[in-house]
């Protein structure tokens, strides 16, 4: 053990430790973006990686990668000590799952975990999470029935024993997966993301004379979690109700059911009364339920703190089991973020009464849409590409929406040439969508056009994800509701927005995105703002007279 005592850290030599294990994340993920092989992770950031105690505490955590993957990997490293007790251990290991109860709460997440040794002693833990180009089974969709139909489940599984990699599991993962190239070079990549980690954690410990990570692991914790409560205390006491509604699947309208209750410098989020889980993949398991839940009100009440496992220990979450947002096994969950990504808007609208100055209105991502081309190209070999681009964010108190930027996630497009030259794809059309953002005094962030050609041989197969075509993002204060989302082909069918569908050589799909509900009374808008918006193309001469009374 350290000799050293977390009250004996001065503030200044806290911080310089913390900036430095953060560091320690953020060179981490750059070793996983410089070496993975899918465009999801080099070029959409649908990935994380985060530095544990010997506990599995969560102490640091990149700056750009997905918030809730950060949140959960703690407690995926958790289970995993719980079936290999940390003495069984040893350099140059791997532990591997995709399992969704628990990890991200869908298969095509891996998360991989290696351990750190310093002295001989095992100190703490490198994680990291990243989306995986294809897991097998029904592509990434939300129209199966059962877990079983969505792809290969990997319970805990020792990857890498002492630096050997098992075939066994390789080839396992290799013989059910259509692109096996990528998703293997993806999860090399984690394990030298993780890599990274090992050595820098070892040159840290030893500038600064530390023996292991558990003093300063505590001293950081208690920091943040003082800095919550802190802000949690700021808030009146009291309990917080809402409800949100989406388009669910087919007949299964989802209606979520919040209740924020505040006692001194904690609060309880729960979700009694919510829809049942159905037969769809919209389920939403607990894990991904808590981290859509805290991280929300951790960017409303503590925006600037550094995030590790004490950000989140003042707030408890619950939800009915059976519930669309605590399903159980083995229920579908391949498109969980469409039920989870609403429990932001919906968090926010409980407390729009006591906080008005620091939520913001409905996002046109939230959840996110996602459509995915699967199939073979003209030299016969397969693909599986997602376009992961996004709607506009909810306009704020003080400020428009930003257009085009997905929240609660933090996933984005990336590159259209990267994601042109790995699938016969071309986008004709990438364009924010006049009058999407929803009208307020602060405008709702645009939502974008996106045309897409398939250029193949072969009929393709196509996935959607998509919510919002018949709830739009709402509006807050005033604020109208953002525009819907569209998906239609070029011969005018629209097709499912959560099925699988086959897309005929040379035919094109339009998907347009939701824009942001607006913040504030339309009318109360600054007039030299409405113009502008109406110079630049963001809105039209007829939402400028009908929705902002502009002569």
């Amino acid at each position: 053990m350290s000799d050293r005592k977390p009250d004996l850290f001065d503030p200044v030599t806290l911080e310089v430790y913390w900036n430095r294990l953060i560091s320690i994340a953020d060179e981490a993920a750059t070793g996983l973006l410089r070496t993975a092989f899918s465009t999801i992770v080099r070029e959409s950031n649908d990935y994380a990686t985060v530095l544990m105690d010997r506990n599995g505490d969560s102490v640091a955590e990149n700056t750009g990668g997905i918030a809730s993957f950060s949140c959960i990997l703690p407690r995926t490293t958790k289970s995993f000590l719980a079936k290999f007790p940390i003495e069984s251990w040893r350099p140059g290991d791997a532990v591997i799952t995709n399992d969704p109860w628990l990890a991200t709460g869908h298969l095509p997440d891996f998360t991989v975990v290696t351990p750190i040794f310093h002295r001989g002693e095992i100190v703490g833990f490198a994680g990291s999470i990243a989306h995986s180009p294809d897991v097998g089974g029904a592509l990434w969709s939300a129209d199966c029935r059962e877990l079983f139909e969505e792809g290969i489940r990997i319970l805990p599984t020792r990857l890498i024993r002492a630096g050997e990699w098992d075939a066994v599991v390789t080839d396992l993962i290799a013989g059910n997966v259509r692109v096996p190239r990528q998703v293997l070079g993806d999860l090399e990549a984690q394990v030298v993301s993780n890599e990274v980690s090992v050595r820098r954690v070892g040159e840290f410990l030893t500038d600064t004379g530390l023996t292991n990570l558990q003093d300063v692991s505590a001293a950081l914790q208690a920091r943040t979690d003082r800095a919550m409560r802190r802000a949690i205390a700021a808030v009146p006491d009291g309990t917080y109700k809402s409800v949100v509604e989406a388009d669910g699947f087919d007949e299964h309208t989802t209606r979520i059911v919040c209740t924020v209750t505040v006692n001194g410098d904690t609060m309880h989020i729960d979700y009694e009364g919510t829809s049942d889980q159905i037969d769809r993949g919209i389920n939403c398991v607990l894990n991904y339920t808590h981290a859509y839940s805290v991280y929300p009100v951790k960017c409303a009440l503590d925006p600037f703190t550094p995030r590790n496992e004490g950000s989140y220990r003042a707030m408890t979450v619950s939800a009915p089991e059976r519930s669309i947002l605590n399903p159980v096994y083995p229920a579908p969950c391949s498109a969980r973020q469409l039920t989870g990504h609403l429990l932001a808007g919906a968090i926010y609208r409980a407390l729009e009464s006591v906080l008005p100055e620091r939520i913001i209105a409905d996002c046109g991502g939230a959840p996110t849409m996602r459509a995915l081309f699967s199939g073979v190209d003209d030299e016969g070999e397969r693909f599986s590409q997602v376009l992961f681009a996004s709607g506009g964010m909810g306009a704020a108190p003080h400020k428009d929406g930003l257009p085009t930027t997905a929240f609660p996630t933090n996933v984005g497009a990336g590159s259209i040439e990267a994601y042109e030259n790995v699938a016969p794809l071309l986008v004709w059309k990438k364009r924010l969508r006049t009058d999407s953002g929803g009208p307020g005094t602060f405008r709702g962030g645009l939502g974008q056009v996106v045309e897409i050609e398939v250029r193949t041989e072969r009929p393709v197969r196509l996935s959607l994800l998509s919510d919002r075509h018949r709830f739009p993002p709402y509006g807050v204060r005033g604020g109208m509701s953002g525009g819907p989302s569209v998906i239609t082909l070029d011969d005018g069918v629209k097709p499912h927005p959560k099925s699988r569908t086959s897309v005929d050589p040379g035919r094109r799909v339009t998907l347009l995105y939701a824009g942001g509900g607006g913040y504030g009374d339309p009318r109360a808008r600054n007039r030299d703002a409405v113009r502008s918006d109406l110079r630049d193309g963001y809105i039209s001469a007829l939402a400028a007279k009908r929705d902002y009374g502009l002569e």
